[in-house]
């Protein structure tokens, strides 16, 4: 088991989030019920793929989503969990090192990071570059930031 692996697992433990490994309906490689605080991932999954499932699926707890079939919400929540373990995942300055090291390109990079194309694709669309800066996570207004780094 990896550091970061064992970060996520003590996330769960400090959330008091149960995780179960047994067969989901739909093909589904995870699922959770935030309000049971348990979570289930298929059994089976290759390192990489239970990383960025179980990411995801602590992001639902961490921003206490309720299952929805309206599909606006849904698709919103997803991104949300999606992006939320993409931040949990990767580091800035891992990301910079990769990106240059592999050109930018995604699929090696992802590799490289030990997670899924489209955990490495969350973490790129909470980036902003303008100039000579990156912005983790911009909001509307001066200063509203989650992290500014300079690239020049």
């Amino acid at each position: 088991m990896t550091p970061i692996d064992e970060y996520l697992e003590d996330l769960a433990r400090q959330g008091g989030i149960h995780i179960e490994h047994e067969r989901l309906p739909d093909g589904r490689d995870g699922q959770s019920w935030t309000d049971r605080k348990i979570t289930r991932l298929r059994p089976g999954m290759h390192a990489r793929l239970h990383r960025c499932v179980l990411a995801h699926e602590l992001g639902h707890h961490a921003l206490a989503h309720t299952p929805t079939r309206f599909g606006p919400v849904h698709a919103k929540q997803e991104r949300a969990a999606e992006e939320w373990g993409a931040l949990r995942l990767i580091t800035l300055d891992d990301y910079r090192h990769v990106e240059e090291l592999r050109d930018g390109h995604a699929g090696a990079m992802a590799l490289e990071l030990g997670v899924m194309r489209t955990t490495l694709e969350a973490f790129q669309s909470v980036l902003l570059r303008l100039g000579d800066s990156v912005y983790v996570q911009p909001k509307m207004g001066a200063g509203s930031w989650t992290h500014r780094i300079e690239v020049a």
